[in-house]
Order: structure tokens, then C-alpha cells, then sequence
């Protein structure tokens, strides 16, 4: 993978984390179009990305990590609560990690879960009407541990992580608003802890040659500079994403995300049949 390539999926990743369309689908679909070998580094590349995208979560709601009682809200429950959330997806993420990388490069499994997310999302404000918690001091322990559960169903790509997690909270009678911001936050621990495991832990390869994540990172300046890179592009575009949406949801809510993964699934379908992209 190039630096160009890299700074490519690291707009794509710091666009589309936050948004409801699927992040690893839409960088399953921009390296096949690009060509980028589905090497090692490249897989772990589309993991470790996401180091970027939560450092932006984590600065844009800086007081609400750093400083909770600004909000009414003490360390403890904030952090216990999104702790309580994340259990389930460490837990099948730990269980289920090699069916998970095969999933990864299936362009027809993003296909198929594109269109049905879409056609989820076309009437999701109508299904969930009448939210009752509106603010996260009112989320309890329970919430966040099935918000956490909804979450789990993104191990499939295509799902996305913020969709599973937004339809969870306006399941569990979230404001949409607010779904949106728990999604959010719930995100980082999350995805910390899959960056860490795919950088430290996991063994990349099989037999002698299985090396660690930072290990086949620093093999190369090239790898380094393109890592780098990406998390760098990924950090400063989802700052502008996750403004755009919570501002976006404020007013409009989901039907149009719902079109765009109807029309980006049906694209994809496209691609696969006439052999542009390989199923």
C-alpha cells in the first residue's frame, strides 16, 4: 500500500465510521477499486485506522471524558457505563476473531448487508417514535449493556457499528440525539480495544512468518509513513463527520442514510456481477 492509498482510506474511514453506512464496508469497496493487495498489512491497516476516528470523538467531547461532573455526571458512571457496554463485543470479538477476518473479504456480504441496513433505516424514526431518555445521565447499566449487544451484530461487515448501536439505543428509548452521542462514545473503547489487539496481540500470518501488528508496521518505512498517514487523515476528517451528523440528525434523522445504502449496495452488486470487483 502506497501513501496515497492510505491518506484515500483514511478520508473513507474518517468519513464513514460515525455515519450509519458502514466503514468497513466502504474500505472493503475503495481498496478493491483501488487495487490494493489484501495483504497482511493492508487488513491490519483497516483496523488499526480507527485509532484516528475515536481520537476525534475523544477531543470533540473532551469535557465529557476528561471532566464528567462538568455534566452532573460522575467518573465513575461514565465510565462504568461504557465499560458495561463494550463487554459483548470484547467478548464475541475475542470468541469469533478468525470468522470475523474471513467476513472481511467478502464484497457480497457488505452487498447484502448494505441493502438491508438501508431498507432498516428508511423507517427506523417512523418504528421508534416516542423516546423517553434524553439525556446519558439517565442511561442505566442495563441500557448500555444492551446498546452494547446491538452493537455486536456490526462484527458483520456491512452492518455498521454506529447503525447497530443507534437502532439499539432508540430500541432501548434513546432520543435519536442522543443514540447518536452514545454511539459515539461507546465507539471508543470499542475500537481502542480492537486497535489495540490487532497491533499488540494478534499474530498477523501463519507458522514461522506470523508476526505482530507493530511489527509488520515498522517492517517498512513505507508501512510507518502510510499508518501514520492514514490515522492522521482519519483523525481530521471525522471531526468534520461527527459535527456534520449530530447536526444533520437534529433536523432531517435517518431516511436519507437509508437511500444511500440502498443505492451504495446496489452499486456494489453491480460491480461484483460484471466482475469489476471480485465476490
Amino acid at each position: 500500500m502506497g501513501i496515497i492509498e492510505a491518506i484515500i482510506l483514511g478520508f473513507v474511514e474518517g468519513l464513514t465510521e460515525f455515519l450509519p453506512v458502514s466503514s468497513t464496508g466502504h474500505m472493503i469497496i475503495t481498496s478493491s477499486l483501488l487495487g490494493i493487495q489484501r495483504d497482511e498489512f493492508t487488513k491490519l491497516f483497516e483496523i488499526s485506522i480507527q485509532f484516528g476516528a475515536i481520537l476525534a470523538v475523544v477531543i470533540l467531547y473532551g469535557r465529557k471524558f476528561f471532566v464528567p461532573k462538568a455534566f452532573g455526571i460522575r467518573h465513575w458512571q461514565f465510565y462504568g457505563k461504557l465499560i458495561i457496554g463494550v463487554i459483548p463485543a470484547l467478548v464475541l470479538g475475542y470468541l469469533f476473531s478468525d470468522k470475523i477476518d474471513k467476513l472481511l473479504e467478502s464484497p457480497t456480504t457488505v452487498a447484502i448487508t448494505m441493502l438491508a441496513g438501508g431498507f432498516i433505516l428508511l423507517f427506523i424514526d417512523a418504528v421508534f417514535k416516542k423516546p423517553k431518555i434524553e439525556s446519558d445521565d439517565q442511561v442505566s447499566f442495563g441500557n448500555a449493556f444492551m446498546v452494547g449487544l446491538w452493537q455486536t451484530i456490526a462484527m458483520v461487515p456491512g452492518v455498521s457499528r454506529s447503525a447497530a448501536s443507534i437502532i439499539g439505543g432508540m430500541q432501548q428509548k434513546f432520543t435519536r440525539y442522543l443514540a447518536a452521542e452514545f454511539s459515539f462514545f461507546l465507539a471508543v473503547p470499542t475500537m481502542f480495544a480492537a486497535t489495540v489487539y490487532s497491533l499488540f496481540v494478534k499474530k498477523w500470518g501463519a507458522g514461522e512468518v506470523a508476526r505482530k501488528g507493530y511489527q509488520i508496521i515498522m517492517e517498512t518505512s513505507q508501512n510507518t509513513i502510510a499508518f501514520i498517514a492514514g490515522n492522521v487523515v482519519a483523525f481530521v476528517v471525522a471531526m468534520f463527520a461527527i459535527r456534520f451528523f449530530i447536526n444533520y440528525l437534529k433536523v432531517y434523522g435517518f431516511k436519507v442514510f437509508g437511500v444511500y445504502r440502498i443505492i451504495a449496495g446496489i452499486i456494489l452488486f453491480s460491480l461484483l456481477l460484471t466482475k469489476v470487483i471480485e465476490g
